[in-house]
C-alpha cells in the first residue's frame, strides 16, 4: 500500500524535527513547516533523499562550509534562505 501525501508529509515532518543535532532539527523542522506542504512530488523525494543524509553533512552544506552534491544543490539553497528569512524575522521583531 502506497503511502498518502498527508501521511508522507506527516512522517518527513516529524524526521525534520527529530534529527542528531539541535541546529539540524531548528533549520529543518522550521524549513518542512513553512515549505512542505507546498512542495511538488519530485521535490519531496528529493528532500526526502535528503533527510537520510547524515547531519554533519547537512549542517556543513546549508552553512556553506562546503559545497552540496549536485542532486541537492537547488534544495540546500532552498533550506538556507528559508533559514536565514528566519533568522532575519527574529531579529526585526
Amino acid at each position: 500500500m502506497s503511502e498518502t501525501r498527508e501521511a508522507r508529509l506527516r512522517r518527513m515532518h516529524m524526521r525534520s524535527m527529530r534529527r542528531g543535532i539541535k541546529e539540524m532539527d531548528i533549520i529543518l523542522s522550521r524549513y518542512a513547516e513553512a515549505r512542505l506542504a507546498g512542495l511538488s512530488g519530485d521535490d519531496l523525494d528529493c528532500y526526502d533523499a535528503l533527510l537520510s543524509e547524515n547531519d554533519q553533512d547537512l549542517y556543513q552544506w546549508v552553512t556553506g562550509q562546503r559545497a552540496a552534491p549536485d542532486r541537492f544543490t537547488a534544495l540546500i539553497a532552498d533550506i538556507a534562505a528559508t533559514a536565514l528569512g528566519a533568522a532575519q524575522e527574529r531579529k526585526t521583531s
